[in-house]
């Protein structure tokens, strides 16, 4: 699977949970520690428009404004469809992928910000699912390209402090790649 293909699976997983959130979700707790189901589409929704901004050469300092004072808009799925579908067309850009954006984090090539985006749709996706008690199962496809990411990159991401306490330990190496990536990324499913 290309970076592209997964960039769009990833995309219907989180849609399929977005869709599904009812009026009474949205202050519901998420795996994510300290946010409610609002805090994290609003995560999702301005990710989407920063990547869009990075990719097209925006800076990191316009990258963290738009964070500022974000807020869930009153047509959740319409927002969600209009960044996706900027953000798809940026990384398809002629040139795109030979670029640096300048993420708040540091500079990364385009292909590692949209590696990014891809985790970033497909564990949220699980985390609004566990948050709504709708289906956790993941696209197994999609699973294994992203953790065959995540994988070697396990020690960076207890480094970061951005995915709790990381792996537990508890995991084998025999359990089902969801589990082993859900584990690796601070989730306890």
């Amino acid at each position: 699977m290309d970076q592209l293909e997964a960039l769009a699976i990833s995309r219907g997983e989180f849609a399929r949970r977005l869709a599904a959130v009812g009026p009474d979700d949205w202050d519901r707790p998420t795996p994510c520690d300290g946010w409610v189901v609002r805090d994290l589409v609003v995560h999702v929704l301005v990710g989407a428009r920063m990547a869009t901004l990075l990719v097209e050469g925006g800076s990191r300092e316009d990258a963290e404004a738009l964070f500022v004072d974000a807020t869930l808009p009153d047509d959740v799925m319409a927002e969600f469809e209009a960044g996706a579908d900027a953000q798809a067309a940026a990384f398809a850009a002629p040139g795109a992928m030979d670029r640096v954006a300048a993420h708040p984090a540091g500079d990364f090539p385009v292909p590692m910000l949209l590696g990014f985006r891809i985790g970033d749709w497909t564990m949220h996706s699980w985390d609004l699912a566990r948050a709504i008690g709708a289906d956790e199962t993941l696209d197994p496809e999609l699973v294994s390209h992203v953790w065959a990411t995540i994988e070697p990159a396990a020690p960076l991401l207890v480094a970061s402090g951005r995915f709790g306490a990381g792996a537990s330990g508890d995991v084998a190496d025999s359990a089902p790649t969801q589990t082993r990536l859900l584990d690796a990324t601070g989730r306890r499913p």
